[in-house]
Formats: structure tokens, sequence, C-alpha cells
């Protein structure tokens, strides 16, 4: 496909995430004016913020519960994902396994339980976010990929994973590309839904149990005030006996939680709604989700009304680590999308897309979620899921409440809890690494999966860059 035919394909592409792009969207909730008190103050409307809310007041319903969010609820992380919810806590079993080898199972156990408990409230609060347990088929596009998840397979079996490694013919009878060499199958670790319709039934239901909401209402100042905590809000305060804080990729009102990540920009394509020729031609009749296994990779998937989300690939950390509305575009890597669809599915060479959007990612150095509390235990925070958040942040939520609670719990008693990763180093040196690992993790793509020197020590130290 010529940079032409890409550009075309793009041509009528709305600039705005398609999930939020629907006339389903619930009315805004009003700002926060005046002072508010509450047992409970939750900052951040995302999944984080949303399950810590809601299982607040299942686990006390008389707790008074507080949720202010500075823009709209679920608008985004939990709005422009690809909506893979995956059972992992932990980035997927290979890092996992490399940082917690000796908890790999009780985290494995811990995550399957999680996933399950995310269906289970989505059926009873009757939650319509288009979930489907689908499984998801990580796909080998060169040789060297292959032999990973031939040896991802054999590590997987020996602790009781449910993957089947596929070959070339067995993954393109289920999605057919020419691309694709070969796969590894999980069937029940991960299920697809729509993100958004996720974020916004979570609100309903934590409304219904008595949260309140407040949305365009951004938290600040986080302190004491007297015997309890305040945030301040443009309009107002809120005093709470504790808080949760579920901000993950904008500034900690921590400050000292600010160095454990990093924000690396996303991008995403939707294309039109598939015919049925559209679909048998590429075989895509199970609806799983699939990766490829390169370092810079591809996400994609099904959406309930047979479109294709084509995403991933370019992993941009802004320059100084600054967040700004202007990198949700990024034209460039549209284009190299574009290409990439078509090269993974050329019989899908006539179809456009209809939505193109970015979002910025909580990158931390160990690729899965960590924990802390300050102001004496009042205050729990759980941040740097780097990109795996749909499913763990119900996890993360269940430890900050166990955090405040001052419980000592399975969760609580987890080195992964215990443990925080090792911080990304001030600027400049924070861009000129991330330059230097991006650099390193593409050649290893064009070099047969070889790690440089630099990359060898960057495993060494645990002071990673997940692409």
């Amino acid at each position: 496909m010529t940079a032409t035919d890409a550009a075309r394909s793009l041509a009528e592409a709305e600039p705005r995430p398609y999930w939020l792009d629907d006339p389903g969207r619930p009315d805004p909730e009003p700002a926060l004016t005046g002072d508010e008190s509450c047992d409970l103050l939750v900052v951040g409307g995302g999944y984080s913020g949303l399950w810590t809310a809601l299982l607040a007041k299942e686990r006390d319903p008389g707790r008074d519960v507080v949720l202010i969010e500075g823009d709209r609820i679920g608008w985004a992380a939990s709005g422009r994902n690809g909506g893979f919810c995956a059972a992992s806590l932990t980035h997927g079993a290979a890092n996992g396994l490399a940082r917690w080898p000796d908890e790999f199972d009780t985290l494995q156990r811990l995550g399957a339980r999680n996933l399950d408990a995310i269906e289970e409230a989505v059926a009873r609060h009757g939650i319509d976010c288009d979930f489907e347990r689908t499984g998801e088929i990580d796909v080998a596009t060169a040789p060297h990929q292959y032999e990973e998840l031939r040896e991802a397979a054999a590590q997987g079996a020996e602790h009781g994973l449910d993957v089947a490694l596929l070959d070339r013919d067995q993954v393109r009878a289920e999605v057919d590309s020419p691309t694709f060499l070969g796969g590894l199958y999980d069937r029940h670790g991960v299920a697809m839904l729509h993100p958004a319709k996720l974020a916004w039934g979570l609100a309903r239901a934590a409304k219904e149990a008595g949260v309140r909401i407040y949305e365009r209402t951004p938290g600040s100042d986080l302190g004491r005030h007297g015997t309890a905590l305040a945030v301040r809000t443009p309009y107002g305060r809120v005093t709470a006996r504790q808080v949760a804080l579920g901000t993950n990729v904008f500034p900690s009102l921590v400050r000292r939680a600010r160095p454990y990540t990093v924000p690396v920009y996303d991008y995403a394509l939707m294309t039109e709604p598939l015919t049925d020729e559209q679909r048998a031609a590429i075989g895509w009749r199970g609806r799983q989700g699939l990766s490829d296994s390169a370092n810079h990779f591809h996400y994609f998937r099904l959406t309930a009304d047979d479109r294709i989300l084509w995403g991933g690939y370019d992993a941009v950390y802004p320059r100084g680590g600054r967040m700004r509305a202007e990198y949700d575009q990024r034209p460039a890597t549209f284009l190299r999308l574009a290409e990439h669809f078509r090269t993974c599915f050329p019989q899908l060479a006539d179809v456009r897309f209809t939505h193109t959007w970015g979002g910025a990612i909580d990158t931390c150095s160990r690729f899965s979620a960590f924990f802390g509390t300050a102001h004496g235990g009042r205050t729990a925070y759980a941040a740097g899921y780097t990109g795996l958040g749909v499913g763990a942040s119900r996890f993360g939520a269940e430890v900050m409440l166990d955090l405040l609670a001052g419980e000592e719990t399975e969760r609580t008693r987890l080195e992964m809890v215990r443990r925080k990763p090792l911080p990304f180093p001030p600027e400049p040196l924070a861009t000129v690494g991330i330059g230097l690992t991006q650099w390193s993790l593409a050649r290893a793509d064009r070099t047969g999966g070889r790690r440089n020197l630099w990359l060898k020590a960057m495993d060494r130290v645990g002071l990673g860059f997940d692409s």
C-alpha cells in the first residue's frame, strides 16, 4: 500500500476516540461548588477511581463516598484503550515470572479471580459494555517470535496456564493474515469490551450505591486539614477522613510518587463496519483479541458492530514528559498504522477508517501497577498499569481499600504491593534514556530479537521500558 492510499483511507476519519463518540454517552454531572465532606474521597473518574468508589460502598454501604473527576467520566485512558480486559496483573506471564517468580502462581490465581469478578459485576449491575470472554492470540510475524512463543507455551504449561501454541495453519484458521507464522492462544484469560461503556456503567452503579460524583472538578493541594485531609477544587474544597488516588498518568497529588511514572502516547485507528464478505475474507469468527509479538507491536480486535480497532506500534514519549491535548492526534503515526493494517490484511485494501485518536499511558519501569500510602496511611494510591489497566485496575482498587483499612490481606502481603519499581531519572536523562531504549527495541525487531548492550543493561537493573 502506498502512502497516498493510506492517506485516502484516513481522509474522512474523525479525530476523536471512537468509544467516546457515542450517542448514548451520559449527560455530565455538575462540578463541585462550595465545600463537601465525606468519609472517603476518590480522586479520578477512570477505572481505578470508579472501582474504588463502588467497592468501597459494597464493603461498607454506610460509608460516605465522594468521587471527583477533572474532566468527564472515562474521558482519558478508560475511554481510549483497545478494550482488552486481561486477567494478568503483571503485564503478561513473562514479566510476572521474571519479577515475582515466587509469587507468580498466587498472582495468576488472584488475576483470574479478578477477571471473574469483573464479569460478575458487569452482569449484576446490568452494564451493557459488549463484554465477551473471547480470549487473545499473541501472533508471531517473524521466526524468532514463534520460538519465543514456543518457550512461553512451555513456561505456561509448567504453571498450569491454559494456553495453546498454534502453528501457521492453525493460527490462520482462526484469523487469516499472510503475515502470521504462528500464535499463542490464551482462550479464557482475556475478555473484549467497550471501554467507555464500562466506565459509564461503573459510574451509574456507583451513583446507585450512593456515591456522589462531580465532573469537571480537578483536585489539587492534597494536605492535612485539622484531623482530616483536604483537596482543593476550582470552586470549592473536599475534606475527608481518607483519600484514594486514581489519577494514574496525571501528576500524583502525592509528589513523591511522581518519579515512578512517565506518560507514553499510544495511538489507534477504527475502521468502518466490515461487510459479511470482508469478515469471511479474513475468517475472524472467534472474535478474539490479537496482538503481534514484536517489541513495537500492534493490537487489534473486532467491535460489537464488526469494526476493526488497529492500534499500537508507535509508543511516543513526549519530550520532557509533558502532556498536551495536541499530542492526542499524530498524523504520521496514523499513516504508518494504516499502511501496516493493509500489510496485515491485504484482503481489506478498500476498507476506510472512521476514527483516529491517541492517549497517554501511565508507564512504570516494571510495566505493572505499584501501590503506596501517605499521610499516616490515610491516603492510598495505585498507578503504573502500563496499558493493561482495564482488568488490573479493579485489583488495584481492592489493594487501595485494603491499605486504607490497615488490613493485612493476601493482596497486601504480596511483594508486588509492598515494593515499588525503580523510578525514572529526572529530565533530560529520562528523554535520552527512553529514546535510546526505543531505538534499541526497534533494532531488536529488525535483527531477529537480539538485544544490544543497552537493553541487556536495562534488563539487569530492572529499569525497562515497554513499547
